[in-house]
């Protein structure tokens, strides 16, 4: 069983930045992604990253939005830079230990979820 905790987010001014966290409780599965959703929007990917570092980006977060891992910690990272109010929304940290492995895979094919945390951007 692999639980995921988010941490890190917040309310910032356009043009902002934010650093979400996610601790992996056991081991860093195949898969590992931040998803987002907006109020009556479907749960979209943002960014995604495989278990051998390769990484994929929805388009409209590519040049501000970096994913990453620390293996020796067991974290996700989601470092998002230039944030607009668009970005407004729950982030959530999912993760599988199947392929395929990217941005585009979508929300029902992860097995594992984090509770979310909320990032607000004003203008």
């Amino acid at each position: 069983q692999v639980q995921l905790v988010e941490s890190g987010g917040g309310s910032v001014q356009s043009g902002g930045s934010l650093r979400l966290s996610c601790a992996v409780s056991v081991y860093t599965p195949y898969c590992m992604a931040w998803f987002r959703q907006a109020p009556g929007k479907e749960r979209e990917g943002v960014a995604a990253i495989s278990k051998d570092a390769v990484t994929t980006y929805a388009e409209d977060v590519k040049g501000r939005f970096t994913i990453s891992q620390d293996n020796t910690k067991n974290t996700l990272y989601l470092q998002m830079n230039s944030l607009k109010p668009e970005d407004t929304a729950i982030y959530y940290c999912a993760a599988d230990t199947s392929a395929p492995c990217t941005s585009g895979r979508r929300y029902w094919g992860f097995q594992y979820w984090g509770q979310g945390t909320q990032v607000t951007v004003s203008s």
